[in-house]
């Protein structure tokens, strides 16, 4: 999904396949991208995260930064597009006596970091961030205000209207997904700090854990990382004979 400025509005939209720009989650061109589907199709990670975190963060869908943020990151924190996800990512996973909640294992922090340093699809990043921007809409055409000003029951209710679409439950999937990561991660990666979440999963975490310029994305041979494929197979197919004695082509 490509994404576009636009000069009137003053604010970043995303595009269709065939360029038009989308409206929003109800948006009948939206599709189904396919870094969204490369994610979901890695069913066995799923169902670990599902089977790990239980059903706490999944009664809305039926589907399925740092520890210490510097001075700057905190005042990126407290405007949108971070305080409509955090506001979302709390309502998924509540306060509760159960487990951790999203504040709990400092969920913003963990998807501040996954956006602002790792190298993900920058096309899952324009999604993430338009996702705000149509959520606010809806909540703006149905009762005059932005989500993170909305009682508990009507964001309830805004996110379970959006899950009826497509993108909708994209998007929604795509921060329950965040959420298991950072109940899961090593906390140097923003998320889970103190290990809370491998406390309540009565997890035993490997040695020794990454630090602070020690991630993977941080590691000079994960830059140096190239597939290449050698000619070994072409070769050793030209030294073999058909039945009539010609090599092979």
């Amino acid at each position: 999904m490509a994404t576009v400025f636009n000069a009137v509005a003053g604010k970043r939209q995303s595009a269709n396949s065939r360029g038009e720009i989308m409206q929003g989650f109800f948006d009948s061109t939206y599709k189904t991208p396919a870094w969204y589907r490369r994610k979901i199709e890695n069913k066995a990670r799923r169902k670990f995260l599902k089977s790990a975190m239980g059903a706490s963060a999944l009664t809305l869908m039926p589907v399925p930064l740092l520890a210490k943020a510097n001075q700057a990151n905190d005042q990126r924190l407290a405007t949108d597009p971070w305080l409509t996800l955090d506001s979302t990512l709390n309502h998924l996973l509540p306060q509760s006596e159960i487990g951790p909640s999203a504040k709990d294992i400092q969920a913003i922090q963990y998807l501040f970091n996954v956006i602002d340093q790792q190298p993900i699809d920058e096309d899952e990043k324009a999604f993430i961030f338009k996702g705000v921007g149509w959520l606010n809409g809806f909540c703006q055409s149905k009762l005059n205000k932005n989500f993170v000003e909305l009682e508990q029951e009507n964001k309830e209710a805004m996110l379970r209207a959006i899950s009826g679409s497509t993108a909708g439950r994209n998007w929604i999937n795509t921060l329950i997904n965040y959420l298991f990561e950072a109940m899961l991660s090593p906390p140097a990666y923003g998320g889970n700090p103190n290990g809370v979440g491998w406390t309540w999963l009565q997890h035993q975490a490997g040695f020794p854990l990454p630090k602070e310029g020690s991630r993977y994305y941080e590691l000079p041979t994960y830059q140096q990382i190239k597939i290449s494929f050698q000619p070994w197979r072409k070769n050793a197919l030209a030294k073999t004979s058909h039945p009539n004695g010609k090599k092979a082509v």
